[in-house]
This record gives structure tokens, C-alpha cells and sequence, in this order.
């Protein structure tokens, strides 16, 4: 399978703030502590690490509980070793393409450093203390025909709490069966998620227990914040973090309109006072305004949370999406107060997935990738184009250079019997061109309309390639191109991580 790249400026929605840390560091500098492919980065945030013994081994402890007989924790417990961290919200079916891609991004990085001399382990923390049910009990998956389906649950969260511990309920696991039926390896996904999804499951430890089966290839370690032996020692940090709010947020404040300064914009809403940690006291996420409560009942804001996480953690890299690189930028500032350093903040591996069908169908109308991530109606008007017949082509081509030759010469006229009429002569053609452009727009529609196969291949595009005006890693579980393409494919897809490339990439899966 060869790939091709595409450039994120050159896919939908890119931020600027993003884009300059992948493509021009030298303009984000002062924002992030390492140039982020910059092979030598890594040795630089490895020897920032301060990591005590003490904590290191009970770190190792806590992880052991979650991930018993891993291999990476023996490598973890040695002196010197580093993690390659990354981590997403604990969403129904694995939640979208990209959390695994994530977490191979962190396996391949964790296996480049170790052969060069920097032993390393790859960690993914799971985002059990999320409160917004919402967005992670749903998944949307595609059946044989391609089409979109939607999944969700029927769990609810009435206190507001962390999402973690939340009974899944009743899965979906007939909708899905049903949604993959048809699929040539669909038994052997269902088999695989109804035991993860098994009665009593939550939804992060059923995350946790599909995602285990998913990368079983690899040591990668589980980290489940709200475990309280993680939290216990994490309390000191908090305590710091309390200690240093009113610096920690004034040096926020102070952040953001230095992004501002530079043209960018603070991902994350800052207030004066504001706090950066929630009590999740009785069970409800809340805000927390200094009120007294347990240390173990407080837990970091999105912008803390990362620092927390390194605090734990010996993490030398970390790789998260565009959004999550660009509030980084807000986090630098806590990093520097309360942990003395950063790691290397790296774009995770993206993939858009080509079948068969899907590569036909480009080749045969000469698009490309980034030519379909429009709006459906944008995509059918593109495909029509491509349909009328070339005769017609060349001769509107045609008309329209001999309007505009004659319409200049006429102008040279004009000019000369009576400059007034120019205004009017520029009107009309004005109008000439647009009828001409109006009958070249309604010939290609017409051309769709008489071919069905055609509106049929617009649809097949819209729902592999930009699903809902997403992109397809984004949008879709993984689940359903392994049921289409087999077990085996996130092996075949880790054969293509490039840890030194941030560019996205598409695949072709055969």
C-alpha cells in the first residue's frame, strides 16, 4: 500500500495557531517548549525530567492494577525511562478512527526512542473524569451499502459527574450487528465487542477493555485518572496548583493576549479569578470556588489536566489533535510554574482509509481527496461537471473566449463614439457571461440527473470521505472498516505511522 500526503492547510477547518506549530515552529516558539520535529527535541525534554524514585514506583504500582502482566511496566520501573503519552475521551465503540490512531502514534514514537537510546513506553490516558455524556455516548458507523448509521445509548449522568463510571446500559450491540451485517469480517467484531460491552460494563472500563483487544500487538499502557491510588499521588500537585492559582491564572490572562497579539486566538475561555479545577464532591462535576473539600475530590480543568498528566508521568512526548495542540498553548505557562518543563507536543498520525470502490470512483472522475471534503451538493455539482460531454465543453469554452474578444473590441467602440455606454456595454456582458455560465451549470446538472450511477458514486464519496462535513477519522468508530477489511488492519495502518511527518495521509486498503 503506498500513501499520499495532504497538508493540513490543505483540509477544512485547519487553525492557523495549528498549523504554524507543524509547519512553521518558528513562529509559535514562545508558545510551545520544543520544536516538534526536531529530532533532537526529544532528547532535550528527556533530560528536563525531574522524576523521583518514590513516585516512579508508585506510579508503576498503580499502573499494574490496570494493566496486569504488561510488559511496559518493568521497562516504566527502571530508572531513566520516559513515556510517550497520549490519551481521548472514553466514547462508545472506541469513539472515533483517531483514538486508535493516537494510540499508534505513541506505540511507533515509544519504539523509535527506545532504539535510539532513549528507552521509552507508550501510555494512553483515558478521560474518565469528562462530564459531557453527550459526546461520547453515541458512534456512527457505515453497513455494506455505505450508508451512515447512527449508535447510541440510553445512559443518562444526572449529577453531572464524571463520565467514566457510567453504566453503558443497554449497547447498542443489535444496531450495530445489524449495521455490519454483510460485512465479511463483521462476526469477528461483534464477538470482539459484545464481551467488551458485556451487562454491568462502563463506559470507560468497556473503552478500555475493546481498546486492549484492539492493540493487543502492543505493550501500551492504560491510565485511568480516577483510580484512587492515581489520585493519591497526584494530591501534592493539586495542593500546588491550589496554592498558585491566583499567579497560575493571572499568568493566563497574560497568555492569552499574547496570542491575541500574535493573530491567534486562546482555545480555551479564561476569566479573571477563574478556576482551573471542578469538585466532583457527591458525584457532581461543579466548579470549584475555594470552598473546603478533599483533595481527592478535585480534579484539573482541561488546561491543568496535561500537567497533571506530566506530573505523573515521566512524558517526554505527547501527541493530541489540532485542538488539543492549540490550547497547549495556554498550557505552556502552567507547565512552567508548576512542573519546570514540556514535552514535545506532536500532531498524532491521521489517515483517511481508501477501499477499492472509493479509489475507482476518484480515478475515474480525476478527483482527488481533497476535492470531495465539500458540501455534498458542492461534490454532485463537481461530479456532474466531469459528465457533460466533451463537445459541449469545448464549444461554451469556445463561446466564452469569442464573447470576451468581440466585447473588447466592441469596448475599443464605444469608447471612441461615446464614453458613457461603456457602463451599459460592461452590464450587459456582464449578463452574456452569466447566462453562459447559468446554461454550462445547468447542462451538468442535467448530465447528473440522466445518470443515476453517477448520483449513486456522489453518495458512495460523500459517506466514505466527508461523512456529515467530517472528516471519515473523525466521524466514524473503527469498527466498521475492520469488519470490512479485517483484524488485521490496524497492523497494516501501524506499517504506515510516520512519527516525523504531520502531514495527513491517505491509504489505500486493498
Amino acid at each position: 500500500m503506498t500513501t499520499t500526503c495532504i497538508r493540513h492547510t490543505e483540509l477544512p477547518n485547519t487553525s492557523r495557531l495549528f498549523a504554524d506549530l507543524v509547519y512553521h515552529f518558528d513562529r509559535v516558539s514562545s508558545f510551545y517548549a520544543h520544536a516538534p520535529y526536531d529530532p533532537e527535541s526529544f532528547a532535550a525534554a528527556a533530560k528536563q525530567i525531574e522524576y523521583p524514585a518514590e513516585r516512579r514506583a508508585a506510579m508503576v504500582a498503580a499502573l499494574a492494577e490496570q494493566n496486569p502482566g504488561n510488559p511496559s511496566l518493568a521497562v516504566l520501573a527502571q530508572e531513566g525511562t520516559v513515556a510517550v503519552v497520549t490519551g481521548q475521551q472514553v466514547g462508545l465503540f472506541s469513539g472515533p478512527c483517531y483514538s486508535i490512531f493516537k494510540a499508534l502514534s505513541a506505540i511507533r514514537l515509544a519504539e523509535k526512542l527506545t532504539a535510539e537510546g532513549i528507552p521509552a513506553v507508550p501510555v494512553f490516558w483515558l478521560a474518565t473524569e469528562d462530564h459531557d455524556l453527550v459526546e461520547i455516548n453515541q458512534a456512527w458507523v457505515f453497513n455494506a451499502a455505505h450508508e451512515v448509521v447512527g449508535l447510541q445509548t440510553a445512559a443518562v449522568n444526572p449529577l453531572g459527574g464524571p463520565v467514566g463510571p457510567i453504566p453503558v446500559g443497554v449497547a447498542p450491540l443489535d444496531e450495530l450487528a445489524a449495521a455490519l451485517a454483510g460485512l465479511p469480517f463483521a462476526d469477528d467484531v461483534m464477538a470482539m465487542v459484545r464481551e467488551c460491552y458485556a451487562p454491568g460494563a462502563t463506559f470507560g472500563g468497556a473503552f478500555r477493555a475493546l481498546a486492549q483487544k484492539l492493540l493487543a500487538k502492543w505493550p501500551i499502557l492504560f491510565l485511568d485518572p480516577l483510580a484512587p491510588a492515581v489520585r493519591a499521588i497526584g494530591s501534592s500537585f493539586i495542593l500546588k496548583a491550589v496554592a498558585e492559582a491566583p499567579e497560575l491564572n493571572a499568568a493566563l490572562l497574560q497568555r492569552n493576549q499574547e496570542l491575541a497579539a500574535a493573530g491567534y486566538h486562546a482555545q480555551v475561555h479564561v476569566e479573571a479569578g477563574g478556576s482551573l479545577l471542578f469538585s466532583l464532591e457527591g458525584g457532581k462535576r461543579t466548579p470549584w470556588a475555594g470552598e473546603p473539600v478533599r483533595t481527592a475530590d478535585l480534579s484539573p480543568n482541561a488546561l491543568l489536566r496535561p500537567v497533571l498528566q506530566d506530573y505523573l508521568l515521566p512524558t517526554v512526548a505527547y501527541f493530541g489533535g489540532p485542538a488539543e495542540l492549540a490550547y497547549f498553548a495556554q498550557s505552556e505557562v502552567l507547565y512552567r510554574k508548576l512542573l519546570g518543563r514540556m514535552p514535545v507536543m506532536l500532531h498524532r498520525a491521521g489517515f483517511t482509509l481508501l477501499d477499492d470502490r472509493t479509489a475507482k470512483i476518484l480515478h475515474h472522475y480525476g478527483l482527488s481527496v481533497v476535492d470531495t471534503l465539500i458540501h455534498e451538493t458542492g461534490l454532485r455539482e463537481r461530479l456532474a461537471a466531469k459528465l457533460i460531454p466533451a463537445g459541449i465543453t469545448e464549444k461554451v469554452a469556445a463561446l466564452r473566449t469569442h464573447l470576451g474578444t468581440e466585447v473588447e473590441a466592441l469596448y475599443a467602440e464605444v469608447r471612441a463614439l461615446d464614453p458613457t455606454l461603456e457602463k451599459v456595454l460592461a452590464k450587459s456582458s456582464a449578463k452574456m457571461i452569466y447566462q453562459l455560465g447559468k446554461m454550462e451549470r445547468k447542462t451538468a446538472r442535467q448530465a447528473l440527473r440522466r445518470d443515476e450511477q453517477a448520483q449513486r458514486q456522489t453518495e458512495y464519496l460523500h459517506h466514505s470521505l466527508y461523512p456529515h462535513r467530517h472528516m471519515q477519522e473523525r466521524f466514524y468508530s473503527i469498527l466498521p472498516f475492520l469488519a470490512q477489511h479485517g483484524p488485521d488492519l490496524i497492523e497494516r495502518i501501524y506499517e504506515h505511522v510516520e512519527v516525523d511527518c504531520p502531514d495527513h495521509q491517505v491509504l489505500p486498503i486493498h
